[in-house]
């Protein structure tokens, strides 16, 4: 498992996975892919004919979608799955979707065994920028918000930027809030570029989607890299929540 906070490997397509996760030093025996009711029908399919090439076997869960299914129950269900098919540390998760997932899969993995690797593959833009990177990971506890989780880093993060292309108008909007902070707290130049580019952004250019991923993902690595567990500047990275 990475200690590090790691860059998302950002591609077109799901075709550059394998290769991905040839290049970690991941053991490849069985893989569970962790998804939601709407994300497994649209990319399960896809992502275990390219992980087939790479793990012995692989596996598939999958969570109610939506918030109010982000508690500790829907964790212990995945984990009851992992323990029926003997799941060692030898293998590892996969988690398919956006952040809610990302937090359950993340912290399933963080527990099982005391830890077994994640692999991160965000299918939104809030969570390819924002919760697939830096290790936070959690459920919702007694009316709080991520109020039980744990730090656990991705072994690898793999963001396929056309799965973007799908997304409902909303939930664009909702990462490009987080594109748009990122920028005010760190890089002016970059805020000028979003303006410049906001015609390419909207229509969901290829190469402005990279660019633009790219850098916001570079800003939130940088901060968590020199403050992991949230202790002082990671924080800005809340901005409401803090405040």
């Amino acid at each position: 498992m990475s200690e590090d906070t790691i860059m998302p490997v950002i591609r077109t397509s799901w075709a550059g996975l394998a290769e991905a996760v040839r290049e970690t030093s991941l053991k490849t025996g069985r893989v569970m892919i962790a998804g939601d009711s709407n994300t497994m029908p649209l990319y399960a399919k896809e992502v275990a004919a390219v992980l087939g090439n790479v793990f012995d076997e692989v596996n598939f869960y999958t969570f109610p979608a939506g918030e109010e299914y982000k508690q500790l129950s829907s964790v212990e269900s995945l984990l009851r799955e992992l323990l029926a098919k003997h799941f060692d540390r030898g293998d590892l998760i996969a988690a398919l979707g956006g952040g809610v997932v990302g937090d359950m899969a993340g912290f399933a993995a963080s527990v099982y065994l005391r830890g077994i690797p994640v692999l991160q593959l965000p299918t939104t833009l809030l969570a390819q920028i924002d919760s697939s990177i830096g290790g936070k990971t959690g459920v919702d506890f007694g009316g709080y918000k991520n109020m039980v989780g744990a730090f656990h880093m991705p072994s690898l993060v793999y963001a396929n930027t056309s799965a973007i292309r799908s997304l409902p108008p909303e939930q664009f909007r909702a990462g490009m809030g987080e594109v748009i902070k990122s920028a005010l707290l760190k890089d002016a130049d970059f805020c000028s570029w979003i303006e410049d580019h906001a015609g390419q952004i909207a229509a969901k250019d290829e190469d402005a989607l990279y660019t633009m991923i790219r850098r916001t993902a570079q800003i939130k690595v940088d901060i968590v890299r020199r403050d992991p567990t949230e202790k002082g500047e990671r924080a800005l990275l809340n901005l409401g929540h803090t405040i």
